[in-house]
């Protein structure tokens, strides 16, 4: 009996310690041990898990505690009336993907459904381009109430830009921005588009610092990314031999769930391993959703059958998933030394993908891809095993590997402190924070985003915007983000507003010098600025500074960087400017920014001349 005993209290004794195993890891930050004062420590977490400190957030911070302020950006569940308000005029970024088929049905849609509703007559389609036929198209619309597709990607948006800068969950906001661009689907794909507001809102954002191995199974579901690599067609057995009916097996998500998602380029998988995984994936598609979108015939036919038959019949619907038993490869398979039995239907992708999502190689990268973001360009190894060490230990929790990343020295070192660049979108964002902006027209920010390289949602390939500091930086992004600092400063972008000198305590600098001084520790708090203000004097006093930069501006390489961003929203860039008026090719390569008659001071010409400047890209 003492046996039994003993043996009983070492196995509670046991599962105890691995039951709290996962929850040993709690922020100790050591950045006195780095000799940071605590205020140069609570500007740094701002600079890294905020977009960018508002005025007074360092002392808050420091009042609160940085392990407490850390803490609570780590929950990420913090009351946001703020942003609720501003979130509510966008009416539809909360549609499902079905609600978003019937309100939003692709051009081509529209006019297919517009002749099979006698409408139009077929034969006036090939010459479209006549009043008649576009006047007869909106008539259609309206009384269908179908909204053009590039009403939503322009909410989806705005909404973006609003959570960036409104949040008090800031750091929840910076982790979907990094998750959605480490499982990217881009706008830029029409067949998948539709999908890509659901697929941030439902399978990203709610899951940012849970376990990695539910981001690699929703995202592998979800009809963004199914349609994004093409999964969603993908088809082995019998399907492959009707080649005139169906593409077959299609090797595309397989091989970017190894290389981009997990494992990493040098992961260890080989051409036959990625074969291998995309037949285990195959009948993984979308459910039939929307009166007439994707796969609406078969939407009536799956209802009759009814989810309980079809779960006998080897079927998993799981919201708008469907693995379709059907189209599955049911022979055997083997990827990375691992057998896959014959017939092993739905559950052999689960546990291919858990088995991916908990690799050795995928903690390494994972880590990496993490420290980069949050660390430097070029992070320590030594920090990358730490970091992976803990993402197996724990069975790949985010939010402890982020913990050890922030617990570790490295994260507090010279090496690290504003070593990272902003993007264009960081950038813009940081700049309304800092000048604790009143933002009522968003889509305008995105219009300076994208003249700075950088079209949100629209970046095609599925390796999302690179993360180091040498893509974003050149002679032609600093000229544009000079410009955008001056015009923001002297508030002639639309719709944002805010107070200068009220920033100051409502203090005027008595000269240019004296505020460069003073408006440069307000914008960058806790930073060392003597060689900045040396650089930046012959700036601020410059009375043709403006018009020299925007006229550099527009002869650089502004027009080939948005050359490259090719999309359908191109006639929607900017609210009430004449970018309306141009159609195609030239609203994209068009630097045209609408601007309204600002302030055109002195204090606004050093607060532009500091966003613009090489310090203020620093994070």
């Amino acid at each position: 009996m003492k046996r039994i005993h003993h043996f009983y209290i070492c196995m509670l004794s046991f599962g105890m310690l691995v039951l709290l195993a996962s929850f040993v890891n709690e922020p100790k930050l050591p950045y006195k041990k780095a000799g940071l004062t605590t205020q140069q420590a609570a500007a740094h977490l701002l600079s890294r898990f905020t977009y960018g400190a508002k005025p007074g957030d360092v002392a808050d911070v420091v009042e609160m505690g940085l392990e407490k302020w850390f803490e609570q950006q780590l929950n990420g569940d913090l009351a946001d009336p703020i942003l609720k308000e501003a979130l509510s005029k966008f009416d539809d970024i909360n549609l499902t993907n079905t609600e978003v088929e019937n309100k939003y049905p692709r051009n081509a849609q529209v006019v297919r459904f517009a002749v099979r509703d006698g409408f139009i007559h077929r034969d006036s389609v090939a010459n479209a381009k006549g009043p008649t036929y576009r006047e007869a198209i909106l008539a259609y619309r309206k009384t269908k109430g179908y909204k053009p597709q590039q009403e939503l990607y322009r909410q989806f948006i705005n909404q973006k830009i609003t959570r960036a800068i409104y949040t008090e969950n800031q750091f929840r906001e910076l982790m979907t921005d990094f998750w959605f661009n480490h499982f990217n689907v881009s706008l830029s794909k029409n067949q998948c588009a539709a999908y890509v507001p659901a697929y941030e809102r439902d399978i990203i954002r709610p899951q940012v610092f849970g376990k990695f191995e539910n981001l690699v199974l929703s995202t592998a579901k979800s009809p963004a990314m199914l349609m994004y690599l093409d999964n969603f067609s993908s088809a082995g057995g019998s399907m492959v031999l009707n080649a005139k009916k169906k593409p077959g097996l299609n090797e595309n998500y397989a091989r970017e769930v190894m290389e981009l998602h997990t494992l990493g380029v040098d992961g260890g998988y080989t051409q036959s391993d990625v074969t291998q995984a995309a037949r285990i994936l195959t009948g993984w598609t979308i459910a039939p959703m929307g009166d007439n979108g994707y796969g609406a015939g078969m939407k009536n036919v799956l209802a009759k059958i009814g989810n309980d038959k079809l779960h006998k019949l080897g079927y998993v619907r799981e919201g708008d998933f469907l693995f379709a038993k059907n189209r599955h490869d049911n022979g055997e398979k083997v990827v990375l030394g691992k057998k896959f039995p014959a017939g092993g239907g739905y559950e052999e992708g689960v546990t291919l993908l858990k088995m991916l999502a908990h690799h050795e190689s995928t903690a390494k990268f994972i880590s990496k891809k993490i420290a980069i973001r949050f660390v430097s360009d070029a992070p320590p190894q030594s920090l990358i095993e730490k970091m992976a060490k803990t993402f197996l230990s724990t069975n790949g929790d985010i939010k402890n590997v982020i913990i050890t990343m922030v617990n570790s020295p490295e994260f507090w070192s010279a090496n690290a402190l504003r070593e990272k660049t902003k993007s264009p979108f960081e950038l813009a964002i940081s700049a309304v924070r800092s000048l604790d902006a009143n933002v009522k027209q968003p889509y305008q920010l995105y219009s300076w985003i994208n003249k700075m390289g950088q079209q949100l949602y629209y970046y095609q390939a599925p390796t999302g915007f690179p993360d180091r500091g040498q893509y974003w930086i050149n002679t032609g992004s600093l000229l544009n983000r000079m410009n955008f600092g001056l015009a923001l400063a002297a508030q002639r972008i639309p719709g944002i507003t805010f107070d200068l000198t009220a920033l100051n305590k409502n203090k005027e600098p008595e000269s240019a010098e004296a505020a460069l001084v003073t408006y440069s520790k307000l914008l960058m708090p806790e930073r060392r600025l003597d060689a900045t203000i040396e650089r930046l004097k012959p700036m601020v006093t410059d009375p043709n500074l403006e018009s020299n930069v925007a006229a550099a501006a527009e002869k650089n390489s502004a027009s080939k960087q948005m050359g490259l961003m090719m999309n359908e929203d191109a006639n929607l860039m900017a609210e009430g400017s004449d970018l309306k008026k141009l159609k195609g090719k030239k609203a994209l390569t068009s630097t045209i920014t609408p601007l309204k008659t600002g302030n055109n001071t002195m204090l606004a010409q050093v607060v532009g001349v500091i966003i613009g400047s090489p310090e203020f890209q620093r994070k």
